[in-house]
């Protein structure tokens, strides 16, 4: 299963998360892959991110299977170690960026690259702009395949349609139950052509998750709360990441994909939120 751009370039449907793991993130990565995933998210962003580690697991894997992403973070998103220079250009922040993310994952190009969260919350900078066709550049020189924007509101992609800036082929958010799931942005996602990507779905949804409704469903799914979820994630055309360090739960997780949801089952889950 995958999903597909408005170009025609797949995504896979499900992508294993490397943030918050420090020294495990070698461990829990190569675990990951063992465990049955192909996609692996990543940051050059040491206050959240070891990429290098992630690239020391990806060595004993065939990198042709793999769909690798990374992405570009500001210095507002960093912190003192940095993976370019500070003095620079924020379009020249992006080539080094990527340039020392090649070098940890150990290859020429990634699959996918994303503009880590703009600056404001309600429209990009000139900043921001300056970095996001620097990105665009780095598609059009062969070392990323796709682009994308993350931590992102609706106003940021209708500002990017406004001003015809290159539109991403992906958008990764949080995504919280109590908005419909991302409701709107989702729905701009669909009308472009935009792979939508939702991370936290279980941590940002704990009150929600608990609910009897959703366990109901999870009961005559005879699934797992977790499993529910990312299945319904998929079936609602979004594509789920999962942070976890439990082996187990990663063959769980992927193992959504082996039942499906009734039609009634997943608009309930679309609406457990909404009064």
């Amino acid at each position: 299963m995958a999903a597909d751009t408005a170009q025609g370039d797949s995504v896979p449907a499900f992508f294993y998360g490397t943030a918050w793991k420090e020294d495990r993130t070698e461990e829990l990565t190569r675990a990951a892959l063992e465990a049955g995933f192909v996609a692996i998210d990543t940051a050059n962003q040491r206050r959240h991110y070891v990429e290098a580690e992630v690239g020391d697991a990806l060595r004993s894997f065939d990198r042709s299977k793999l769909f690798l992403q990374t992405k570009f973070t500001s210095i507002d998103g960093q912190d003192h170690r940095l993976p370019y220079d500070p003095d620079a250009t924020p379009g020249e922040q992006v080539t080094q960026s990527l340039a020392s993310s090649l070098e940890h994952l150990g290859t020429d190009r990634v699959d996918s690259f994303l503009l880590h969260g703009p600056s404001r919350p309600d429209h990009f900078t000139t900043e921001d702009l300056e970095a996001w066709r620097a990105i665009a550049r780095q598609r059009k020189a062969g070392r990323t395949r796709l682009i994308g924007v993350s931590n992102v509101s609706l106003a940021h992609l209708r500002q990017l349609l406004a001003a015809h800036e290159p539109l991403p082929a992906i958008v990764q958010n949080r995504c919280f139950a109590r908005t419909g799931w991302d409701r709107d942005v989702r729905s701009f996602c669909r009308d472009h052509g935009i792979v939508y990507q939702a991370f936290s779905l279980l941590t940002a949804n704990g009150r929600e998750l608990t609910s009897p409704a959703v366990a109901r469903i999870a009961r005559r799914a005879g699934r797992t709360v977790p499993q529910v979820v990312f299945r319904f994630a998929q079936q609602a055309g979004m594509i789920p990441l999962t942070g976890t360090t439990d082996p187990v739960h990663m063959r769980e997780d992927l193992a959504c994909s082996e039942f499906v949801l009734p039609d009634d089952d997943v608009r309930a889950l679309e609406r457990i939120a909404i009064p």
